[in-house]
């Protein structure tokens, strides 16, 4: 198959599909706002203690920087694979084409880890609301043939569902948050001092990086929607401005309500005790309400599934473009003529998500504690590694022709960004352990996924050069080179 340029042949994405409110909901749904606060904070918590809410807060501000040259190089580069394309034009199309390899495997596994935990959550709160028992693995399985049929679907009804979702489960963490202000926070009193830079230097602040950068993980969906997206150029930037804007303030505040909603002091201990993963229901239930509770534990549900959606979609997608480009069979490259959906990447992801809900049961492992942690662990780390690559791009990019672009913006920023996220990701190495609670070489054996695959998509470019000149420069170049 052809590959498929911007010409409105029938053949290619659907041009002009999505505007800045549907870019916005697909990043921060993506984020999964409710997931992230009340199912995955109290582990950062339990291991930071104190320091949590500044985590999230460095962290986005550090993703902001980097947006700043991500956006920038957005106006020039329009590709479905994003990451790739964007390694590909600034540092090379064999680092490219590793670097797309790196991504395949870290949205799925993101993916694929958040399919499974929509299950144990459902199971969860179906089973507090009604009293009966349905394993968490039906629950993936139903999940996942209704995620399936959204991405066969034109992806404005994605964006619709992810909308309606975003707004409920945004709007009960208001609640529980004025709920704490109201309150004049816990028995503690509002505590400032976690708030404190020197916070950063409390123990266990390395493996709570990778839960505060994964929170974010996501917003290069208004890259890989660019191809998509009504007038790119001024989308694209805009959406993504104010998506990890808004996620670094709503976190940072929300993650330091639930600290005073048990006090400073208390806070770690109650994440690490039994029940700690309970902890934000329980703080809801306190200073909120009941009702309040019970409709967080319905909407993390909700939220589950549509971040699962959301990666789903940022999965296929990277499947197409590297079909599309040969870098994988050409077959995952096509799109359905009736909605231009990408079919037989959606098959074919979909089918990858269910093969690891059956290994997680056939192996007896527990679904949240190893498959969501442990492919969330290695999947956010694979994103890390890329939008370090991706920063050094942006730089490789604009630095003979800044293109009219401040120098700031194309130059200073991608290198700070870059320097930044690979001292964060020296950070979660080394404690890496504390989030998937395994041995070393369990952890090793998580990681070695991610330079094996980048030497293999590396070597897939190279080969494509020897064979086919044309094809190898035709590589990350669908879609490029626009006028901002």
């Amino acid at each position: 198959m052809a590959v498929h340029r911007s010409t409105g042949a029938a053949a290619g994405l659907r041009h002009g599909a999505i505007g800045v409110g549907d870019l916005v909901f697909f990043v921060v749904a993506a984020a999964a706002p409710l997931t992230v606060m009340a199912g995955v904070a109290p582990v950062s918590i339990g291991m930071a203690g104190r320091a949590a809410p500044l985590g999230y807060l460095v962290s986005g501000l550090l993703l902001i920087v980097f947006a700043a040259g991500f956006t920038a190089m957005s106006r020039f580069v329009r590709n479905a694979g994003a990451f790739y394309a964007y390694v590909g034009r600034g540092l090379g199309r064999p680092t490219g084409a590793g670097a797309a390899y790196v991504a395949l495997f870290s949205y799925n596994a993101i993916e694929t880890g958040l399919l499974v935990a929509f299950g144990w959550f459902t199971e969860s709160g179906f089973a507090d609301l009604t009293g009966a028992q349905v394993p968490w693995w039906v629950w993936s399985v139903g999940g996942l043939a209704a995620i399936g049929v959204l991405g066969y679907l034109e992806v404005t009804l994605s964006a619709k569902v992810l909308g309606v979702a975003l707004f409920l489960e945004v709007l009960v963490l208001l609640v529980f948050e004025a709920g704490v202000f109201a309150h004049g926070g816990g028995p503690q009193g509002l505590d400032a001092g976690a708030l404190s830079p020197g916070r950063l230097g409390d123990a266990g602040v390395g493996g709570m990086f990778v839960l505060a950068i994964g929170a974010f993980v996501g917003f290069e969906a208004t890259a890989i929607y660019a191809e998509e997206a009504r007038e790119p150029a001024r989308t694209v930037p805009r959406a993504t401005c104010v998506a990890v804007a808004f996620l670094a303030l709503f976190y940072t505040f929300t993650v330091w309500m639930i600290i005073n909603a048990y006090g400073g002091g208390r806070a770690q201990a109650v994440a690490e005790a039994d029940g700690g993963a309970d902890m934000v229901f329980g703080a809801t239930e306190r200073f909120a309400g009941a009702w309040a509770a019970d409709a967080m534990h319905v909407l993390i549900i909700t939220s589950a599934f549509a971040a699962t959606l959301a990666f789903h979609n940022g999965a296929a997608r990277y499947f197409y473009a590297l079909g599309r480009e040969g870098l994988l069979p050409r077959r995952l490259g096509t799109v359905t003529a009736r909605t231009r959906a990408p079919a037989a990447a959606v098959l074919v992801q979909s089918c990858l998500a269910l093969a690891v809900v059956a290994v997680t049961v056939v192996s007896g492992v527990d679904p949240y504690d190893v498959t969501f942690l442990w492919s969330n662990g290695a999947g956010i780390l694979g994103v890390m590694l890329l939008q370090a690559l991706a920063a050094l791009a942006v730089y490789g990019f604009f630095r003979h022709d800044r293109r009219g672009l401040p120098a700031w913006r194309v130059r200073v920023a991608p290198l700070v960004a870059c320097a930044g996220l690979v001292v964060l990701i020296g950070l979660v190495c080394a404690d890496l352990g504390l989030l998937t609670g395994a041995s070393g070489a369990v952890n090793a054996a998580l990681l070695a996924p991610l330079p094996v695959l980048f030497a293999l998509g590396a070597a897939r470019a190279v080969r494509i050069r020897r064979r086919d000149l044309g094809a190898y420069e035709k590589l990350t170049t669908v879609e490029t080179e626009h006028a901002g």
